[in-house]
């Protein structure tokens, strides 16, 4: 009973914890797999985690950042500077060859200090000095003539209103990786797009070798990609760093791949650059390093070395306190957008950007699925310390995972959502597991509880049973006051009640009669048929007393097999002893053989004849008496074959042998409560503890002699 009522416990709390832990790891994978907000802000802070670990090593400087610093404006003036001073700057840098200048400033609007707008009132009063202004060249012509003068890429603003005129912008080629199963017009959605763009005034605009955008997010973001290309209206332009490679490398054209609205890769030339499916790189970032700036002011003075410049993709930008927007990057350093497009630049040129490709997803969620099986799995089942062990190795792997991929080929994994939600998983399992290992040990509390009610019942019960089982045989007490017998017993039940039964009692004055018996099996059952037995016998020798023992043993088989739907069987010894002259008629129904022991010869004997079948076996069976003449001080040893077939812990049987052994060490004058403490304290020695499998009865009874001395 109680193991049924274990499983029916442990088994719905586990039930209950699956069915949770299911529906929470599908809640949760949902989550992950839909890329929510949560899920992707978090996403942004772990992949800045990689590069503030482990920022970009610059392998070569293929950029030199010229910066409009501090320095430069406190020489030179406050900012915006004349055109004129932008128009040095710039030749003075197309002296040195450059692959190729950018100029990461936007001049929407002409110059407020070119001479004919700055004194523009005193042009109409005065017209002598509105001649001479008139022959003086414009700020913007002058800057537009150096622009002319070498390859210039300018930059444009994307804004998200629609504008009047069209940016200027290099031819795209669109290459569909998936045409031939979607034929018609290549599709470019998959990049970002703006309604209008903010451009340079057109007289530096025309003369520009090339035009590239310069949006890269809001100044509160961190930027961590750059689009390499976007839609302008309906026009496809380029970044800054992608048009100035391809004026450097002297392409007529960018090509664009993709695969349905999915940006695969962007090529100039023999470059090629894969982007992810927006179009946008992922930058990877290095620490601010002096080498990559000259300041302006040092370049119009001529004391930068020539080789900083020659041959160098030159970008001119603002980096003054007051001048920029500083942006946030994951390096954990804010930039100007000077610096960010440089290092983009170098990324490219050392082809060191960083990854994730377009698996990444998918691996991470089956990552967090199959750890997430595990825990589910686990949790119930394990020790809270060796499941806690287990959800920690499982949060390490997909950090280890990612971090390996970061190191290794600079992908970019998810370690951060799946850690989190496999955390929250084993924490809710684990509060389940304890909330339902509380619930089942209060049940099982409740269970002992009941049981030990129940057992306790039951042990009054047994216990009630046992007395009454002990109150029906007879004490040896009975006969001390005649001095011509001495009968001793001993009953050891294999459980609290037994099977064995024996019975003493006078027929008359000079007549005892002697009955030792055993059911076939033990417990309650048995002590129950063995009471029955008792009693049927009892009474069918008193209704006989002067009946010969055969003819007992032969009414008594009739009257125990009339009422026996159980079948069970006894083996029975009983006997009757004339106090006067010693004569033992007798008669055995399958039982043990008694012991005949003369302790003056000091030798034993069994009564081995007649024999007959168990009592209830054989129905109307014949059974014979035997005789036998007792010596004085003689003892008659009956035993059931629960002394016989006792085993000790090598499983070796007490067996007759050593039983007789015992019988020739008695002393002469042994008595027959010597005989069967003796035996009692020889067959405890032998089994040393070990639980019996039978009940343990002997009876002993000692002839002394008849009342007068005299035979009769």
């Amino acid at each position: 009973m109680s193991g049924s009522a274990g499983n029916g416990t442990s088994r719905p709390s586990f039930v209950r914890v699956y069915a949770i832990g299911v529906v929470l790891l599908l809640v949760l994978s949902a989550l992950i797999g839909f890329e929510s907000r949560w899920n992707l802000r978090l996403q942004s802070g772990w992949f800045d985690t990689y590069q503030l670990l482990k920022p970009r090593e610059i392998v070569s400087t293929p950029v030199t950042v010229v910066e409009i610093d501090d320095r430069s404006v406190a020489r030179l003036g406050q900012w915006p500077w004349p055109r004129t001073m932008l128009a040095q700057l710039l030749r003075a840098i197309e002296r040195e060859d450059p692959a190729v200048i950018g100029i990461d400033i936007l001049m929407p609007e002409p110059d407020r200090l070119s001479p004919e707008r700055l004194l523009e009132r005193a042009r109409a009063t005065d017209p002598v000095l509105a001649s001479h202004l008139d022959a003086l060249p414009s700020s913007d012509s002058e800057l537009g003539r150096a622009i002319a003068e070498g390859p210039v890429v300018l930059g444009l603003a994307g804004v998200p209103d629609k504008t009047d005129k069209e940016p200027l912008a290099p031819p795209f080629v669109v290459i569909d990786l998936g045409r031939e199963r979607r034929p018609g017009v290549p599709n470019v959605s998959g990049l970002p797009s703006y309604a209008g763009a903010l451009m340079n005034i057109e007289a530096l605009d025309r003369p520009a070798a090339g035009h590239g955008i310069i949006s890269a997010g809001p100044s509160d973001d961190v930027i961590r990609r750059i689009p390499l290309a976007v839609r302008v209206n309906d026009r496809l332009v380029p970044s800054l760093p992608v048009e100035m490679l391809r004026v450097a490398l002297h392409a007529q054209e960018i090509r664009l791949f993709i695969d349905g609205p999915s940006v695969q890769t962007i090529g100039i030339g023999d470059f090629v650059a894969p982007t992810e499916s927006d179009g946008e790189l992922r930058v990877y970032y290095s620490r601010r390093d002096a080498r990559r700036y000259v300041s302006a002011i040092d370049v119009l003075d001529g004391k930068v070395d020539p080789l900083r410049l020659e041959h160098k993709l030159v970008l001119i930008g603002t980096s003054g306190l007051a001048m920029v927007d500083y942006q946030n990057t994951p390096a954990g350093e804010r930039m100007p957008g000077s610096e960010i497009q440089a290092q983009v630049l170098e990324n490219l040129y050392d082809q060191s950007w960083l990854s994730r490709p377009s698996w990444a997803p998918a691996l991470e969620l089956l990552t967090f699925i199959l750890l997430g099986a595990s825990l589910i799995w686990a949790t119930p089942r394990w020790k809270p310390g060796h499941a806690a062990l287990l959800a920690l190795t499982c949060i390490a792997l997909p950090v280890a995972l990612g971090i390996a991929a970061f190191l290794w080929k600079r992908v970019v994994l998810d370690a951060a959502a799946p850690s989190l939600a496999l955390l929250i998983l084993f924490s809710v399992l684990l509060l389940l597991t304890l909330a339902e290992s509380g619930t089942q040990r209060r049940r099982l509390e409740r269970l002992v509880q009941t049981q030990r009610e129940q057992a306790a019942y039951i042990a009054g019960e047994v216990e009630a049973a046992k007395r009454i089982q002990t109150g029906l045989l007879p004490r040896p007490d009975l006969l001390r006051d005649d001095r011509r017998v001495e009968l001793a017993v001993s009953m050891s039940p294999a459980r609290e009640v037994g099977g064995d039964l024996y019975d003493f009692f006078l027929l008359d004055e000079h007549r005892l009669f002697v009955l030792i018996g055993d059911v076939a099996g033990k417990g309650l059952s048995a002590s129950m048929f063995m009471a029955v037995s008792k009693a049927l016998y009892k009474s069918t020798t008193l209704r006989s007393p002067h009946a010969a023992i055969d003819v007992v043993m032969r009414a008594a088989n009739e009257e125990m097999s009339r009422d026996n739907p159980e079948m069970f069987f006894v083996t029975a010894f009983a006997g009757i002893l004339s106090l006067q002259s010693g004569e033992l008629s007798y008669c055995n129904a399958g039982h043990e053989n008694p012991y005949l022991l003369s302790t003056r010869q000091r030798a034993s004997v069994q009564l081995i004849d007649p024999a007959g079948p168990p009592l209830c076996t054989v129905e109307g069976f014949a059974y014979r008496e035997g005789h036998r003449m007792l010596q004085q001080d003689d003892l008659l040893c009956m035993v059931t074959d629960g002394v016989i077939d006792a085993r000790n812990r090598d499983g070796n049987r007490y067996g007759r042998p050593r039983l007789q052994a015992l019988f020739a060490g008695l002393p002469e004058d042994a008595t027959a409560k010597t005989l069967v403490d003796e035996v009692c304290k020889d067959v405890q020695s032998f089994v040393d503890g070990v639980e019996p499998a039978d009940d343990v009865t002997v009876l002993a009874v000692r002839w002394i002699g008849p009342r007068n001395g005299r035979l009769t």
